[in-house]
C-alpha cells in the first residue's frame, strides 16, 4: 500500500516572505507559474487561461510572479533534492 505524505502546513519562511504581499489567492499563483514553466507558455497564454476561468490576471502579474517565486522555488527543491542524496549516500 503507498503511503500518503500528509500536506505541509507551513510554507519555507523566504516564500512566506514574498507571498505574504501578493493580493492573488495561492493557487491562482502557484497554477499560473506552473503552466508557464512546465508547458513553456507565453506570458499571455496562462493570462488567458484564467480569464476562461473569470479570473482578471494581467500577463505582467503573471511575469512578476514567475520573477519572484521561480528562483524560490529552485532554491528550495535544490535543498530538498541535496538532502535527499546525503541521505541515499549514507544508506
Amino acid at each position: 500500500m503507498k503511503k500518503t505524505l500528509r500536506p505541509r502546513t507551513t510554507l519555507a519562511p523566504a516564500i512566506a516572505k514574498v507571498l505574504k504581499r501578493l493580493h492573488y489567492p495561492l493557487e491562482v499563483m502557484l497554477l499560473c507559474v506552473r503552466w508557464y514553466v512546465a508547458y513553456s507558455l507565453s506570458l499571455r497564454n496562462p493570462e488567458e487561461m484564467l480569464a476562461e476561468r473569470d479570473i482578471d490576471v494581467d500577463h505582467s502579474t503573471v511575469h512578476r510572479w514567475v520573477i519572484k517565486l521561480v528562483p524560490l522555488f529552485e532554491k528550495t527543491f535544490s535543498q530538498v533534492q541535496a538532502s535527499g542524496r546525503q541521505e541515499l549516500a549514507g544508506w
